[in-house]
């Protein structure tokens, strides 16, 4: 089994930054796709940002730009760098990483950007 933390969300106002952090623990071997997605109520739950193992991203194209994923391999933790932050980008962020060809999501940390 594998534990995630997150950590990181909470309220700031438009144009403000936010780092969400994540970190794995368990029976961790070797996590290949580390990310971020949210969800805000009444739709999907929708990709942010993933990092592979070897570094690889990828973002949704409402965040380029403004947003930057990392990781700690070392740690086993995984970062969200948020900038600019619009109204828009409110939500519940989950963190998601995948051990083997095990999906795990962590409990969600709110983000509330007031304008």
């Amino acid at each position: 089994q594998v534990q995630l933390v997150e950590s990181g969300g909470g309220l700031v106002q438009a144009g403000g930054s936010l780092r969400l952090s994540c970190e794995a623990s368990g029976s961790i071997f070797r996590i290949n796709v580390m990310g971020w997605y949210r969800q805000t109520p009444g739709k999907q739950r929708e990709l942010v940002a993933v990092v592979s193992s070897g570094g690889s991203t990828n973002y949704a194209d409402s965040v380029k730009g403004r947003f930057t994923i990392s990781r700690d391999n070392a740690k086993n933790t995984v970062y969200l760098q948020m900038n600019s932050l619009k109204d828009e980008d409110t939500a519940v962020y989950y963190c998601n990483v995948v051990v083997r060809l095990s999906v795990y999501w962590g409990q969600g940390t709110q983000v509330t950007v007031s304008s």
